[in-house]
């Protein structure tokens, strides 16, 4: 900054100074307000959810336990009903933690034998169709 000699440079400083303010102001103004809509809450979630939703290895793992809750919920429900038998509803949980347990750990194991089995089953079908129909078109 350099000295100001005189009122004509004091009253120019100030007007100078007292701009700088008022865009300081409307710069602070603006940040606060993407702030405050950055923090709503419902904008949270919408950020968490698009966060979520871009990770790739969440997808296959969210997939992979929602297949393993299923599979364990319906085999409890297989093998013990619906009873009102307090050991029998317990030897149920255990036993759907323990199939969600082994499934969830061997998913992709399980995945690539589902695949293999159908790539089987399909082979076969295409290779009676052929048998049966020489001059199909694949």
């Amino acid at each position: 900054m350099k000295k100001i000699t005189n009122s004509i440079e004091l009253k120019q400083e100030i007007a100078n100074l007292e701009l700088k303010q008022a865009e300081d102001q409307a710069a602070l103004k603006a940040q606060f307000r993407l702030t405050y809509e950055s923090l709503k809450p419902i904008n949270l979630i919408l950020n968490s959810l698009k966060d979520i939703s871009s990770a790739p290895d969440l997808k296959g793992n969210l997939i992979n336990s929602t297949l393993a809750i299923t599979a364990g919920y319906f085999s409890k429900k297989f093998m013990v009903g619906s009873t009102l038998n307090p050991l029998k509803q317990i030897i149920g949980t255990v036993l759907q933690f323990g199939i969600t347990n082994l499934i969830s750990k061997n998913s992709n194991d399980i995945k690539t034998s589902i695949f293999k089995v159908l790539g089987q089953l399909l082979g076969k079908k295409k290779t009676i169709e052929t048998e049966l129909n020489p001059n199909a078109i694949d």
